[in-house]
């Protein structure tokens, strides 16, 4: 086993990944750590196999490793990862981070410090391409933007799960505890779809034990171009990245608790889409921001509906 995998999963990748390699192939302080960098093409139409190809004719410092994964959707990314993945601790990267030329030492010297941590987070900058619209702090995190500036263990009923951009999980721990099929698949392709994937995987890390850190001496920087940050897409966005918040809700209750605090949420959610929309009914046809605020509400309130179709559609009993 190597002490640690780099694995970026990519669709249609050929342009962004160059970057990120050079980010890798310059890595700092990891004379003494064994480390491999993994590239899983889930499914790409582009050259994104001939760039890892001339990037592997004249790469040094570790091995760099391509996969091709057929069966789009970021958990059947990550979960082909997992398995192919040689290295005690993997930390996640999409093809659109760059991490700091630091990040694969930072990353491993918290594992070693932590052996009670199963996953741990990085801080996560914004990269614009243009100018984001005003009050955009205010929705960022959901791309994700995430800048906490201090390393804490994370309360995950306060806080929420961290994203999977710039995670790093223990492979045995992720083994022993995530099971192979997941109710969120997560983005397909470049369709825009509901998330969940990574908040679903980390419950079973959770319940099984297992600490959840952000450690913010892991940078990275979210390359975020123009087309993210048009109206229609932040719509859609916000609105997916809340559907799957019911299981999460849920992980702190007991069996018998959920049919109640499921009915709590609902009531709570409505409400709140309620209040909302009084109160900014003028505005959410007009500012991008609001309307977005109104969609992850919606998204809220809709989550234990989405979460029962996934689980019909895909024949399996999520237990959270």
């Amino acid at each position: 086993m190597l002490d640690f995998t780099v694995a970026i999963r990519t669709f249609n990748g050929a342009e962004r990944l160059p970057l990120i390699l050079e980010r890798l192939r310059t890595q700092i302080k990891v004379e003494a750590i064994t480390w491999e960098v993994l590239v899983v093409d889930n499914n790409s139409n582009d050259d994104t196999a001939q760039v890892i190809q001339s990037y592997q004719n004249d790469w040094e410092h570790c091995p760099l490793r391509y996969v091709f994964e057929p069966q789009q959707g970021a958990s059947i990314a990550r979960r082909r990862a997992v398995q192919e993945a040689k290295g005690i601790l993997i930390g996640f990267l999409d093809d659109d981070n760059l991490p700091s030329l630091n990040w694969v030492a930072a990353a491993h010297a918290f594992g070693q410090a932590h052996p009670q941590a199963g996953a741990y987070s990085s801080e996560i900058h914004p990269d614009y391409e243009v100018e984001p619209p005003k009050d955009f702090q205010k929705i960022a995190f959901y791309l994700p933007v995430i800048e906490r500036k201090k390393t804490f263990r994370t309360n995950t009923n306060q806080q929420g799960f961290p994203p999977g951009a710039g995670l790093v999980i223990r492979k045995s721990v992720w083994v022993e505890t995530v099971p192979d099929r997941l109710v969120f698949q997560g983005p397909v392709g470049s369709r825009i779809s509901a998330k969940g994937e990574d908040t679903e995987a980390l419950i079973y890390l959770k319940q099984a034990g297992w600490e959840i850190w952000h450690n913010a001496e892991m940078e990275i920087w979210h390359r975020i171009p123009k087309w993210r940050l048009e109206k229609q897409y932040l719509l859609n966005f916000c609105r997916n990245c809340n559907l799957p918040c019911y299981p999460s809700r849920m992980s702190k209750y007991k069996l018998w608790q959920k049919a109640f605090m499921t009915g709590f949420y609902l009531f709570s959610d409505l409400i709140k889409v309620t209040v909302f929309f009084i109160t900014n009914r003028n505005l959410i046809q007009t500012d991008t921001i609001v309307a977005c605020q109104m969609e992850a509400l919606l998204g809220r309130l809709f989550s234990p509906f989405h979460f029962v179709r996934l689980k019909y559609f895909s024949h399996k009993l999520f237990k959270f």
